[in-house]
């Protein structure tokens, strides 16, 4: 990694505290697959940084996160564009190898304090997985930062006009769907103070229900057809895109949700059986084959194009730091690219797309509503009854005529 560095700018740059910890720092990066080009600029912010600590007799020892502030606002208006992240990168690395101390934490407010205690409720009482828990604490944290308004937190005041105030000016700026998750969250934490003894009145009957009836909605799926298009349109000539086609096709073929590929791992692949393996919801292990093309596509890019990384996620960033995507938000990026790619605006651009149309496409090719159940791991035979509403050939051959219509 330092052979990309002039050696004599590389000896100028060894200044102030930080000087011998630059060796240190340059080898984490070339570790953690950070290109060549990115090292001078790392460099320099060290520099900066080194020297701004001398200048201001700060040492070593005692750098913490509000000297990197003060740091970084030294010059008003000015962004120097990688010295936030690399400062970042430092200081974990200095506190790994012991130089500096770990930041004992800020104190919790009185809302972070409750929303802490409700989430381990959720997960030690009810036994939510952490996948679920954002759908609850989000709303509840929101509800309590309205209750605060810069004071402490008084549950015992809450009443009933608080509670349906909330809802009413929130769920008018939500989703159908996302506004029944506001009150099952809200019910939920209502039940929860209550049976804590932090309210003494039951305040669940405030929260009405939202008005979504089941089987009001179809699917939304793509027209027959749309995804063979798009996948033999996909761009296979680089790494990324030969990964993103592997993930394009495990959404396609087995219906797999955002969140199952993230957390996919190389030793969930069995190559020997040809199977597949990960994790439904509730933590349920599920266990398919893996198709031929499917399987290939996989193959192709963990020989050729997988970065070098200790990670065992089997899909990986490709930029530094290379490790396992952060977010199921990436996997629906992708498929909102590939989508743009072949010029089709469905009005919905998420990973569940695909998955919706593989249950369409089975439907219609003769497959019952047990085996596409079975194939997405449904729970309940009534969340896979609603791609029966898309089944129009075998709706019209039931239909009843209309009273008093055309013979």
């Amino acid at each position: 990694m330092q052979s990309i560095i002039d050696p004599k700018l590389l000896e100028r740059l060894r200044v102030g505290p930080l000087a011998q910890y630059l060796d240190v720092y340059l080898a984490r990066i070339e570790r953690d697959g950070f290109v060549p080009s990115s090292v001078p600029c790392q460099v320099y912010a060290i520099a900066r940084l080194s020297r701004w600590l001398q200048k201001q007799c700060i040492q070593l020892e005692d750098l913490r996160e509000v000297t990197v502030q003060e740091f970084l606002a030294r010059d008003p208006g000015v962004v120097h564009h990688p010295e936030r992240a690399t400062i970042n990168r430092l200081l974990l690395i200095l506190r790994e190898i012991g130089v500096l101390k770990a930041e004992l934490p800020q104190p919790l407010t009185s809302v972070q304090e409750c929303v802490n205690e409700y989430r381990q409720y959720l997960v030690r009482q009810r036994g939510l997985s952490e996948a679920s828990l954002p759908n609850y604490l989000s709303f509840v944290e929101q509800f309590l930062s309205g209750r605060a308004s810069g004071r402490e937190l008084c549950l015992t005041e809450l009443s009933a006009s608080d509670v349906t105030g909330f809802v009413k000016s929130r769920a008018a700026n939500l989703s159908p769907g996302c506004a029944k998750l506001l009150v099952t969250a809200l019910r939920s934490f209502l039940r929860y103070l209550l049976h804590q003894g932090k309210i003494s009145v039951n305040l669940v009957p405030c929260v009405l229900p939202v008005a979504s009836w089941s089987f009001s909605a179809i699917p939304k799926s793509l027209p027959p057809g749309a995804v063979q298009r798009i996948l033999a349109q996909h761009d296979r000539t680089t790494p990324v895109g030969r990964r993103n086609y592997a993930i394009l096709l495990l959404l396609a073929r087995l219906g797999l949700r955002a969140g199952e590929i993230v957390a996919l791992n190389l030793e969930d692949l069995d190559w020997d059986n040809g199977l597949i393996r990960f994790r439904r919801k509730g933590n349920r292990w599920i266990q398919l084959p893996l198709p031929a093309d499917v399987g290939s596509a996989i193959v192709a890019y963990l020989q050729s194009d997988r970065p070098r990384c200790s990670s065992r996620r089997v899909f990986l960033r490709q930029r530094a730091p290379v490790r396992g995507f952060a977010h199921t938000i990436t996997v629906s990026s992708i498929v909102r690219r590939a989508l743009i790619r072949a010029g089709m605006n469905n009005g919905r651009t998420g990973a569940h797309l695909f998955r919706h149309t593989l249950a369409v496409d089975l439907l219609r090719n003769g497959a019952s509503l047990e085996e596409i159940g079975d194939l997405l791991s449904h729970r309940s035979p009534n969340t896979t009854a609603l791609y029966a509403k898309v089944d129009v050939d075998s709706l019209r051959s039931i239909a009843l005529p209309w009273p008093g219509g055309a013979r």
